[in-house]
């Protein structure tokens, strides 16, 4: 040692557990966990979805016994996401904002029952439409972006109107940001509810458990015209900058681990912002099925991968690991 440059000499500071975690810029809790949940228009159901284990699809009926618990264990946010298994869907997926349909009935039941919860919903089509995909098409199957944003606008607002504390647009369509918030503007709700805009939203491979779980493929083509290029960093970055603009509250990355770089962008590029990441279905699923091989223990790599985002810069983390870090934050 003596040899070293005084420098050179990290490891002191280090080499205790405690002083270890005195290295985190920001450290996990359990406020920074949003869960997202999916809820059925089978009021009864607990569905288990096999692509994402441990994962179930709910009914309303269903949600005390499932997310009581949770919030005993210190839960405080979810976002919902709708699964139509009965209704017919049309090309502008009216049952998005239907007053009995499971996402505005779960809205009413949490406020009621939990009212310290955070209720999210997210907000797209692709749930709802004939065709699967996250817009309103022209007759060549090609997205339509002006009745596009507005129809988001007006399932937004419906969930406000319901009750939710904040609506996510997951859509990616032009403009939707603008559109939303004017009509919580116009509606009441501008400063009753808040815009979480899914800004830098990729064409990912990692989706797939998710439409298993959400049954929301689309019938024909793919999303790469409207979600964002894998390798589209600039692209992102105006994203963005775009939602900010438009008036989002929170920006979010989705997915989180592969876009370490976005999520570093989005925290300079919208620094005054609170700055979400989704921990995808496919990134949730990879995780487990290592630590199922052996590959690595399952709490130690949920925290790692967890903290990883923290450190670009998230403030919220949207993940399926939600459940069990109200246990291993407790440890």
């Amino acid at each position: 040692m003596a040899s070293l440059d005084i420098s050179s000499v990290l490891q002191g500071g280090y080499q205790h557990p405690l002083s270890r975690t005195w290295q985190a810029k920001r450290t996990l809790t359990k406020a920074m966990l949003m869960y997202p949940i999916f809820i059925t228009d089978d009021p009864d159901a607990h569905v288990e979805i096999s692509s994402l284990p441990g994962q179930c699809r709910w009914g309303v009926n269903k949600l005390e016994e499932f997310i009581g618990p949770l919030v005993q264990k210190g839960l405080k946010s979810v976002i919902i996401f709708g699964v139509p298994l009965k209704v017919p869907k049309d090309e502008s997926g009216t049952p998005a904002d239907d007053a009995e349909g499971p996402v505005i009935l779960a809205i009413k039941k949490l406020r009621a029952l939990y009212p310290s919860l955070y209720i999210a919903t997210d907000v797209c089509l692709c749930e709802y439409t004939s065709h699967g995909h996250c817009g309103i098409l022209n007759e060549d199957g090609s997205i339509n972006p002006a009745p596009s944003a507005t129809r988001i606008a007006e399932v937004a607002l419906a969930y406000a109107r319901a009750g939710a504390h904040c609506v996510a647009p997951s859509d990616m369509m032009d403009g939707r940001i603008k559109a939303i918030k004017r009509a919580l503007i116009d509606a009441g709700f501008g400063n009753r509810c808040t815009l979480m805009s899914y800004s830098a939203k990729f064409a990912s491979a990692l989706y797939g458990p998710f439409r298993d779980a959400a049954g929301s493929a689309p019938s024909f083509g793919d999303r790469k015209c409207y979600q964002l290029p894998p390798q589209g960093k600039g692209l992102a970055r105006r994203a963005i900058q775009r939602d900010v603009a438009e008036g989002a509250d929170i920006i979010m990355v989705k997915p989180a681990l592969p876009y370490l770089d976005i999520i570093q962008d989005a925290a300079q590029l919208a620094s005054d912002h609170p700055l979400a990441c989704y921990q995808v279905s496919g990134e949730y699923a990879m995780v487990v099925a290592g630590a199922r091989a052996g590959v690595y223990d399952l709490r130690t790599m949920a925290f790692e991968t967890c903290e990883s985002m923290l450190r670009a810069g998230c403030t919220l983390i949207l993940t399926y690991f939600t459940p069990q870090f109200l246990d291993w934050l407790d440890e």
